[in-house]
């Protein structure tokens, strides 16, 4: 039977339930890697030779972020050290995870993910030029980057320099060149997850399923749970934490009407008073959550109507924002179409689009 276990970020874990929904996507992402096992199975489904050579139960979390602050709701990162286990190779890896859960695909990744990998380099050699080390000696480690893709369309553009470029013949040989690891989870077959039999290949199963019917989720829940069931006397700590990503997922993603029978499911897997605890406070804020809903169907329908506008106007000005940093001076014609915009949905659709736009014909507008 599995014993209690002392959860070690604890307050952060209570703190994810209120994270809002929007957000969900890159948090529970980063909170799942914070334990480098699961970084090791990502490598693992990807790269399962080059997860062979390195030592994960010594790889270190980078407390940095690369991403441009501009974009940080619809991205997120991490960087990892990752020493090799072949002392006769060089030093460590970095390993470097761009977390993409926007729904549109960005043909400009490949500038991005280089341009990325460029800026932990200069932080290499600046931490070099600090530790007065001679230039001589100064040297460079190689990355590993990976997208971690969670949206729903289909990616088919290639991660490359090439795929923004139009190239002549006589110039393709001067574009630089990189290989880039890529997960979809929406996209990719069961399979993949599933023939590395690692804890972070079955979650990757319930996450692939997340919007799915009731059906499908309950089904992709029950296989995982039971092919984790093995980790609770092997690896406690990693199994509750597995648990509590579930339960997550569960309630940020899945209808209120569902929860219960699903969060019966995960409760079910556990004997541990801190996993339970922590779900039950999940339970309680579902409770708040529709009693605030409640209250506020009582309200009067002019402060309804005047919360909602707000809410419109607020998501205009982030908007109108964003283009002037991404584009630059935003035209008229462009503010009057904003601000005769009533859909909160079409607002949210057109931030998507904004963030990754170089220019306004980029933009579907209509």
């Amino acid at each position: 039977m599995q014993t209690d276990s002392k959860i070690a970020d604890l307050e952060e874990i209570r703190a994810l339930f209120n994270t809002k929904v929007g957000h969900f996507a890159d948090k529970s992402a980063r909170w799942l890697f914070k334990k480098t096992e699961h970084l090791h199975g990502l490598v693992l489904i990807l790269a399962s030779e080059l997860a062979e050579q390195l030592d994960f139960m010594q790889a270190r979390i980078e407390n940095r972020s690369i991403v441009d602050d501009t974009l940080r709701d619809l991205v997120a990162d991490m960087v990892f050290t990752v020493p090799f286990r072949d002392t006769t190779e060089d030093g460590e890896l970095t390993i470097y995870i761009l977390i993409e859960h926007q729904s549109t695909v960005d043909h400009l990744m490949g500038y991005r993910v280089l341009s990325y990998m460029c800026q932990i380099w200069h932080g290499q050699l600046m931490e070099q030029k600090n530790a007065k080390v001679p230039i001589r000696e100064w040297r460079l480690r190689p990355i590993l980057p990976i997208v971690f893709y969670t949206g729903t369309q289909r990616w088919e553009v290639p991660i490359s320099l090439s795929a923004a470029m139009d190239i002549p013949a006589l110039m393709a040989s001067f574009v630089p060149t990189f290989e880039t690891l890529f997960l979809s989870v929406k996209g990719e077959d069961i399979d993949k997850f599933t023939e590395v039999d690692h804890p972070f290949g079955w979650l990757m199963t319930v996450l692939r399923q997340e919007n799915a019917d009731e059906t499908s989720m309950q089904a992709a829940l029950s296989a995982a749970l039971t092919h984790l069931e093995a980790l609770a006397s092997e690896n406690p700590d990693l199994y509750n934490h597995a648990l509590l990503y579930l339960y997550f997922l569960v309630f940020f993603k899945r209808p209120e009407a569902e929860q219960a029978q699903l969060r019966q499911l995960i409760q079910s897997q556990t004997h541990d008073k801190e996993v339970e605890n922590i779900i039950m406070t999940g339970a309680e804020a579902l409770i708040q959550r529709s009693e605030k809903r409640g209250e506020k169907r009582g309200e009067k329908r002019g402060e309804k109507r005047g919360e909602k506008r707000g809410q419109i106007q607020a998501k205009r000005e982030f908007l109108l924002k964003l283009l002037d940093l991404r584009i630059g001076t935003v035209p008229g014609p462009v503010i009057h179409k904003i601000s005769r915009m009533r859909s909160p949905t079409r607002l949210d659709a057109l931030l998507e689009q904004v963030a990754t736009a170089t220019t306004l014909d980029d933009i579907e507008w209509n």
